[in-house]
């Protein structure tokens, strides 16, 4: 499934929003200039062409903000670059903490350059975001809404680091993690390009709502895909999520469920052993049998209608409005 998306928006991001970051990434030292690259899908560890990049989920939400705005999906360029060099920040870090060593397809950062070249790109990453808004005309205030935004993507991942630890991983914790951790950067990829054009603070706030719904939507598919999701299409070792004990929303809706699949669950998370292939067969079983694969779905597609009520209350164009409302579809209907 792709993101259904005007032409327009996919030309513009081909011919302005790659190339500003690419623009970007050529202000760094080589070094973190080739991590950077490499992580963004630019270029292999030889430099390389390569032709990896993302889903372009965030830097196309950025381009209809603008527009939602009333602006050209031009003027929204450097707010489409800032959330997708913040998002790939949070990926090298995240791969790192995770331990995952596959990402798109192909090795992830930290396996091929190691561990500290790969924290050092990301915070490469993280400051030319900022210096994309800050560079614009009227962009301080952009930049402050990013950075309250990673500030709060910051506190998710620290939570979700900390459930690992844990046992006793609550629902609402971990809801509130997850709507950190994914939520934030969507509100902000949804609400930047209209902050940069200096639209009006009710449509801003009605788009970040939209977005930090679609991103809680994103992150519970995410965990579906994290367990049933298929390999190929993912990009990441199937059960990953299991392997490393994640407390994602439907372990935690299973072990706090009450039930024997759930107990067996929660025996199983808690044993030293590093789990087997059966055993991560076992755990999305025993998930499923506790009814917390439906549940999840539910609720994913609760989040999404709830990000589309937002929508509806706010005076769009037509067309940027449809264009929302496709990625919202994607979002919930996705397998990678």
């Amino acid at each position: 499934m792709t993101i259904a998306r005007s032409r327009s928006a996919d030309q513009i991001q081909t011919t302005h929003v790659e190339p500003a970051i690419r623009a970007l990434l050529d202000r760094l030292d080589p070094g973190n200039r080739l991590v950077g690259g490499y992580q963004l899908g630019y270029w292999n560890a030889d430099e390389s062409p390569a032709d990896c990049q993302g889903k372009g989920l965030r830097p196309a939400l950025a381009l209809l903000s603008a527009r939602a705005a009333g602006a050209t999906p031009e003027a929204g360029v450097p707010a489409a670059a800032a959330v997708e060099l913040a998002h790939n920040f949070s990926l090298l870090h995240d791969d790192v903490m995770d331990g995952d060593t596959e990402r798109r397809h192909r090795p992830t950062a930290w396996t091929v350059f190691g561990v500290g070249p790969a924290i050092l790109a990301g915070d490469a990453l993280i400051g030319l975001a900022y210096e994309a808004l800050a560079e614009v005309p009227g962009g301080r205030p952009a930049a402050q809404r990013l950075a309250v935004d990673v500030r709060a993507l910051v506190a998710g991942q620290a939570a979700d680091l900390s459930f690992e630890r844990r046992d006793d991983v609550t629902l609402d914790e971990c809801l509130r993690m997850a709507a950190d951790k994914t939520g934030a950067l969507l509100a902000s990829s949804c609400a930047l390009g209209a902050v940069l054009y200096g639209g009006p603070p009710g449509l801003i706030d009605g788009l970040s709502r939209f977005g930090r719904h679609l991103g809680l939507a994103f992150q519970l598919v995410d965990d579906l895909l994290g367990i049933w999701g298929a390999p190929q299409r993912t990009g990441k070792p199937v059960g990953s999520d299991l392997r490393a004990r994640k407390r994602t929303v439907p372990v935690v809706l299973a072990v706090t469920g009450g039930d024997r699949a759930g107990r067996s669950l929660a025996e199983l998370y808690r044993s030293p052993a590093p789990l087997t292939d059966d055993d991560v067969v076992r755990a999305s079983a025993l998930i499923e049998a506790a009814g917390a694969r439906e549940r999840t779905e539910q609720w994913a597609w609760q989040e999404a209608e709830r990000a589309r009520a937002e929508l509806d209350a706010l005076d769009l164009p037509d067309d940027v409005r449809g264009e929302f409302l496709d990625i919202a579809t994607f979002i919930t209907g996705r397998d990678h």
